[in-house]
This record gives structure tokens, C-alpha cells and sequence, in this order.
């Protein structure tokens, strides 16, 4: 008798590439040979010398991994001054640090909620939120994008503990979420706010402090914040801001902090090398923030669909999914690297080329990058529906 029991995948596959919806690893080499607007890198750190100095003084001194969860020998002095220059630099109480924004999502979702509560999620969040809304075993209503009164609506509805989440910048198309009137929200309705500022830390707020500075909210009792050391910070891992109680919380109720393995030394002192490359040069927030809004005006007078950047993010629409790979491909033929965003990762179905803007793009790369998307761009003939 045969035993196949993944002869399932085999179908799966087949459905993937019929619909253009394929995924390839593609190990890129240490020196970067593609002019590169895929990436995180924000503020052009990862590579800065001051950060890797950081990163590898931090491995020299206290080893290559962390040695155990942060609750038993995974938490070293190094942790604790990366968590104590996150809430300061970022207007907390107090932060604590995780293995990563996913982690750091799913910690506060889950460790902040519960059976007997509820949680108002933007439809455009991050699949990170997706998943700690259905690990949380609260019960979930997903709100219209950036819609404040349907969340007002939603807690109407509701009697007990109840929590808003939203990312700060969306991911998909980079827009910023109306966090002053969810904020008031969720005031009105004595609930929680939640913010993921994976996208708007080192981009948005006064010397890139972030998007909840930016608005003034930033150390409120009700604020809870997320956010990612390997974007702006150019290094690996997460976080979350909050109350001081609120963390205490976390350190005691949070699986994902609790059962998994702390932060490697090295990110740790690369996010810390970070966070002191970005305290002298502020400016590096408000470069990144014009090296976007530039794109997206030469895109557009180039007759492309863009959407106006509220961060750093630059999303391009593309025809169809199957556009939207070629368009890559095409790309990268032509010494470009660009990020593409399919279904399901797109929650209009709407298939885009993903640009990031970063702080460290001269004005040729920037012309060059224009100039790239706009001769690659799908013709009229693929303009199916994505």
C-alpha cells in the first residue's frame, strides 16, 4: 500500500502557480550588487560602521546567542540598557525586548486580552496582528481601514475589557493610521490602544521618534506600543512600550517573551549602535520622509498609480499579480531590487510593487530608480483584473 501523505502539497503548488502567487528564497550576496528600494533599511544603518562595531563588541563580549529565555539566563545588562534607551528615546515608561515585531505583536495581543474581551483590529494590520488577535481567544471585530467610528461602533457593541490595534504606518501601501481620534476612541469607551510602530520608528516624529510622539500620545496610561529593531534600527528583534505595570504584565503572562529564547547579543548592541547613530543625526528621519514623498511624485508624473506616503513607504499599483512579478523580474533585470505584494498578502487584492525609501539614497539613485520602474512598467494589455 503506498503512504503518501503530503500528495496534497503537490495540488496546493499547482493552485499557487496558476493564480501567479509563487514564492522563491533568493540568498542575496554579502556586497549588494542591486540598487536596493526592498529592503527595511530606512535609514541606511544596517550597514553603517558604528552599528556592526556595536553589534560585534556585543558577541565578543557576551556570545553569539542569548543561552536561554530571558526569564532564566537570556537576559543580560545589555538587554536591560537597549530597554531602558527605547522607552526614553521613545517617550515610555518602560519597554520590553523580544526576539522579534512578530513575537512582540503576538505577546501583547495575546498577554493584553482574553475570552472575556474584546479587540478591534484595522483590516489593513499587519499579518503579525491577524495572528495575535486569533491566538488571544478574544473575541475579534475587524473594523473598516482607518475608520474610527466603526471602532466606536464596535465597543458599543460590547460590554467588558476591550482593546484597539492598529499599525501606526500601514505596510501595504503606507499610509498613516488617525491615531489622535482612535486614541480619543478608545478614551471615550475606557479601552485600550494598541499601535504596531514597526513603520514609523527612526521615519515619523520629532528626530524619528515615532508615529505615537508624533501625535502626542506617546507615554499615555491607555498607549501600548510595538515595535521592530530590523527596519529603522537596521538590527533584529522587537519590542513593547507601555506603563510600567503593563510590562511587568507582559514579563509575567506573555508566551511568546516567557517560552522563547531572549535576543541575540549582537542585534541587541547593533539596535543600541542605532539609537545612538540616530540621537546625533536626527535628520536622517526627515531624509527618509523626502526621499519618499520624491518618489512618489516622479512615479506619478510618470503617469504610474502611486499612493501618497505618509512614512517611507511608496507602493506603485500593478495590474495583476502576474504584472506585478514580471514588473519585479524586470527590475532586477535592470539592477533594481523592489519589493511585490500579492494576494493574500494584500488585503484589497490588489497585486503593488512595495518601494522603500531610505534616508541614505543620493539624488542619482533616486533618479535611477524613477526612471527603472517607469520603463518597466506593464503595458496597458496586461491590465487585467488582480
Amino acid at each position: 500500500m503506498s503512504f503518501a501523505p503530503f500528495d496534497w502539497i503537490d495540488a496546493e503548488a499547482r493552485r499557487r502557480a496558476a493564480a501567479g502567487l509563487v514564492r522563491t528564497l533568493r540568498p542575496r550576496d554579502a556586497e549588494p550588487e542591486l540598487l536596493d528600494l526592498a529592503s527595511n533599511d530606512y535609514l541606511g544603518l544596517t550597514r553603517h560602521p558604528e552599528v556592526t562595531a556595536a553589534a560585534a563588541a556585543a558577541a565578543h563580549r557576551w556570545g553569539a546567542g542569548a543561552t536561554g529565555s530571558r526569564l532564566v539566563t537570556g537576559s543580560t545588562a545589555l538587554h536591560a540598557e537597549l530597554e531602558r534607551e527605547l522607552a526614553a528615546f521613545c517617550g515610555f515608561e518602560a519597554a520590553l525586548v523580544l526576539s522579534s515585531g512578530y513575537a512582540a505583536n503576538l505577546a501583547a495581543l495575546t498577554a493584553l486580552s482574553g475570552r472575556d474581551s474584546l479587540i478591534v483590529s484595522d483590516a489593513g494590520n499587519h499579518a503579525s496582528i491577524v495572528d495575535g488577535c486569533r491566538l488571544s481567544r478574544a473575541e475579534t471585530a475587524v473594523a473598516p481601514h482607518a475608520d474610527p467610528d466603526a471602532v466606536a461602533k464596535a465597543f458599543g457593541a460590547h460590554d467588558g475589557r476591550a482593546l484597539a490595534v492598529t499599525d501606526s504606518v500601514f505596510s501595504v501601501d503606507g499610509d498613516a493610521a488617525p491615531l489622535p481620534a482612535l486614541a480619543e476612541v478608545c478614551r471615550s469607551a475606557n479601552a485600550a490602544l494598541l499601535v504596531d510602530d514597526a513603520h514609523g520608528l527612526g521615519v515619523l516624529g520629532n528626530g524619528g521618534r515615532g508615529a505615537l510622539a508624533a501625535a502626542g500620545l506617546a507615554g499615555s496610561d491607555g498607549v501600548v506600543a510595538t515595535l521592530t529593531l530590523s527596519k529603522s534600527l537596521g538590527s533584529q528583534g522587537g519590542a513593547v512600550l507601555g506603563p510600567a505595570r503593563v510590562i511587568d504584565h507582559l514579563v509575567n503572562t506573555a508566551r511568546t517573551f516567557i517560552f522563547d529564547t531572549g535576543l541575540a547579543p549582537a542585534a541587541v548592541g547593533g539596535a543600541l549602535g542605532a539609537l545612538g547613530v540616530l540621537r546625533r543625526e536626527p535628520e536622517r528621519a526627515g531624509r527618509a520622509r523626502d526621499v519618499a514623498t520624491a518618489l512618489y511624485t516622479r512615479l506619478t508624473a510618470a503617469g504610474l498609480e502611486a499612493v501618497r506616503p505618509d512614512a517611507a513607504v511608496v507602493s506603485v499599483r500593478a495590474p495583476s499579480a502576474d504584472a506585478a512579478v514580471r514588473w519585479a523580474a524586470d527590475c532586477r533585470t535592470a539592477g533594481m531590487a523592489v519589493g511585490c505584494f500579492r494576494p493574500p498578502s494584500v488585503p484589497d487584492g490588489i497585486s503593488r510593487l512595495r518601494l522603500t525609501a531610505r534616508a541614505d539614497l543620493t539624488e542619482e539613485q533616486i533618479t535611477t530608480a524613477v526612471a527603472t520602474i517607469a520603463a518597466t512598467a506593464p503595458r496597458q494589455a496586461d491590465a487585467d483584473v488582480s
